[in-house]
């Protein structure tokens, strides 16, 4: 079987419609161009590649706390996605339990981009998720987990870490932050995402400086809490990406069958409640 047929679910992607739903005016990046992606331009790929579901990640660019074309997405193709939202630290119970009705099965947090101190203040809101059953999908650069994971272990929400720590290759295996993130493994609270290679890797695709890390991380968390994404429609890509040669690319780093099935398909329908089919 190619693995172009196998079931799959994309864990990690965006949609971007500044048509029908404008960019905040606050935005530091506006995705344009080729990084452009609606809902129904990112169905046509699924279907291409055989990718049944997929998990809708609200962007820290463009929109922000604006969920609107989120949400449009998961009302339009209900069944077909699950969201991740951003949201306000301070947002009302109300408001979060309302995004969970909707299909929202999540926050994501950057402090990647926004600092460290967004988690840290987040303490409230974190302990909602975790009684309203919502991860917390968290992306982090270099040896940011550092300062997070003493404060993370100690959270009740299931966290998701973005595209495999972000480590930074150069560093080797032992950094302090990738060996911080390799810990949380032990929590049986978090999972991984095997996404992302071109934010980290220094290398032209396929990054064969950020297997090992992919290696570690799924010897850490087991197949059972690692899934895959594909980071579609790759904004601030350093060079041309396309769907397919990711896929491929997935099957070298993760040859057995039988693991890439777990990764891609049964992990994710249980972490994130898309439905037994």
């Amino acid at each position: 079987m190619s693995v172009f047929d196998e079931d799959k679910i994309d864990c990690h992607c965006h949609i971007f419609d500044p048509v029908r739903f404008p960019y905040r005016a606050d935005t530091l990046y506006r995705p344009a161009l080729q990084e452009i992606g609606t809902a129904a331009q990112f169905v046509r790929v699924m279907d291409a590649y055989g990718v049944r579901h997929a998990l809708l990640v609200g962007p820290t660019s463009g929109y922000r706390t604006d969920n609107r074309c989120l949400l449009d997405a998961l009302d339009t193709y209900e069944g077909r996605f699950r969201g991740i939202a951003v949201v306000d630290n301070d947002i009302a119970r109300g408001e979060l339990e309302a995004l969970h009705r909707a299909g929202v099965v999540g926050v994501a947090f950057n402090p990647a981009m926004e600092g460290v101190d967004l988690v840290l203040d987040a303490r409230a809101l974190f302990a909602s998720l975790a009684d309203l059953g919502m991860v917390a999908q968290i992306q982090v650069c270099g040896n940011q987990m550092v300062a997070l994971e003493p404060w993370l272990a100690q959270q009740e929400a299931q966290l998701v870490i973005d595209h495999g720590g972000r480590p930074e290759v150069e560093a080797g295996i032992d950094q302090p932050g990738f060996q911080a993130l390799l810990r949380l493994a032990v929590t049986e609270r978090a999972s991984v995402k095997l996404s992302g290679w071109q934010k980290y890797s220094h290398r032209a695709h396929p990054y064969e400086d950020a297997w090992p890390y992919a290696q570690a991380l799924l010897r850490a968390f087991g197949p059972t809490r690692c899934v895959w994404g594909s980071d579609w429609p790759f904004l601030r890509a350093p060079e041309r990406l396309d769907y397919g040669p990711l896929l491929t690319l997935f099957e070298q780093i993760v040859p057995d069958a039988a693991t890439r099935r777990e990764i891609q398909w049964n992990t994710p329908r249980r972490l994130f409640g898309f439905a037994v089919e």
